[in-house]
């Protein structure tokens, strides 16, 4: 990897008073993905005096100060020292991971953060949860007002995480007195992420349960980093809903998507989900199931208010996430083998869960012997 320039060294160094002269912002998760992405935003942001990068191995932005460690690790304090802000993105939402050690790296790393900024002497933290915090019920106000009561459950994936992480961030000022919390909650979040919401679109036919009223609001990565700029920056605090402005109903997605859709009465939806899940064929829980059904929209108000612009709106940002699942094949949030799609393809997506439910049977009687 190349050394940095001579001028870009000078111009991060906080010791350099010809450099810029806002605040040294340290990034934790910032190697990869929307941490990467803030990461090189930062840093070539002339209202940056310097960013501070940690994260378990070394990311491409060369302008930044590289420190490499488990954010869980208390000796992040002595990282965090000279930084004024502390955005804290070293989260693992990963489909695949084990629940209880993703739970323990998300909340004791959140945990660790939080202490260590405060000790370090930062006087900001910006977190990043989800909109999925409020909750996905038939009776939500479209769109949501960041002061909503926090209505979701632990039943989906990560969302126990995240309700955790917001809890530790309304304590924090209490516990650290001079510590601002800042907490951004990103809607559908699109922009090389996997989710179970972004393999809603790989599947062949798009699942509606009966009687639901499923509306759609993404945020695409690049105004998720825009947000958290203006958090860094002190334009705007407190708890930030940031998406795209408006919200897209199903049957427009299914316009826009080409994707028909399948149509389950909810005892069978969700009982499959669960009977899957359970058995360890799919990744997702039933809980997930919620967020396909009902509203979760956010307002971004509070970033409207500050001046903030979403760049993209819902058609751009579905738009692009059909590009990126384009060629994968998702049942029941289950990635299927290049065979295994070929035949959802033909038979549809009722076939490849009658398929799944053989299977579930099949499990039951193997164990049985």
């Amino acid at each position: 990897m190349s050394s940095p320039d001579p001028q870009v060294r000078a111009a991060r160094n906080p010791s350099n008073p010809g450099g810029p002269r806002g605040p040294v912002v340290a990034v934790t998760g910032a190697a990869t993905g929307v941490g990467a992405l803030l990461t090189e935003r930062l840093a070539a942001s002339d209202e940056i005096k310097q960013v501070i990068a940690i994260d378990e191995r070394r990311g491409e932005c060369d302008a930044a100060q590289w420190h490499i460690l488990d954010v869980r690790d208390p000796a992040i304090a002595e990282k965090l020292r000279g930084a004024d802000v502390v955005v804290h993105l070293a989260l693992d939402l990963d489909l695949g991971s084990e629940a209880a050690a993703r739970t323990a790296y998300n909340v004791r790393g959140t945990q660790t953060v939080l202490t260590a900024a405060a000790a370090a002497g930062v006087h900001r933290v910006v977190l990043c949860t989800s909109a999925m915090v409020y909750g996905a019920l038939p009776d939500n106000e479209l769109p949501l007002s960041e002061d909503a009561e926090l209505k979701a459950t632990a039943e989906a994936t990560g969302v126990g995480d995240l309700l955790e992480i917001e809890r530790l961030a309304r304590r924090a000022p209490r516990a650290h007195p001079g510590l601002n919390v800042t907490v951004v909650r990103p809607a559908v979040l699109v922009g090389g992420t996997d989710t179970a919401l972004t393999r809603y679109f790989e599947s062949p036919r798009l699942l509606v349960v009966a009687g639901s009223r499923p509306v759609w609001q993404f945020c695409h990565v690049e105004d998720l980093c825009g947000a958290l700029e203006y958090a860094v920056l002190e334009k705007v605090d407190g708890e930030l809903a940031v998406g795209c402005d408006g919200w897209l109903e199903q049957e427009e997605v299914e316009e826009l998507s080409g994707i028909r859709r399948m149509e389950l009465p909810s005892a069978v939806a969700l009982g499959a989900a669960a009977r899957l899940h359970r058995i360890g064929l799919t990744p997702s829980p039933a809980g997930d199931l919620a967020y396909t059904m009902y509203p979760w929209v956010v307002s971004g108000s509070r970033l409207h208010d500050a001046g903030w612009r979403p760049r993209w709106s819902n058609e751009e940002v579905l738009a692009q996430l059909l590009e990126e699942v384009a060629g994968r094949h998702t049942v029941a949030g289950r990635r299927l083998g290049r065979k295994d799609a070929t035949a959802a393809g033909a038979a549809g997506a009722t076939v490849a869960l009658l398929g799944a439910a053989a299977v579930v049977r099949r499990a039951r009687k193997a164990r049985r012997r």
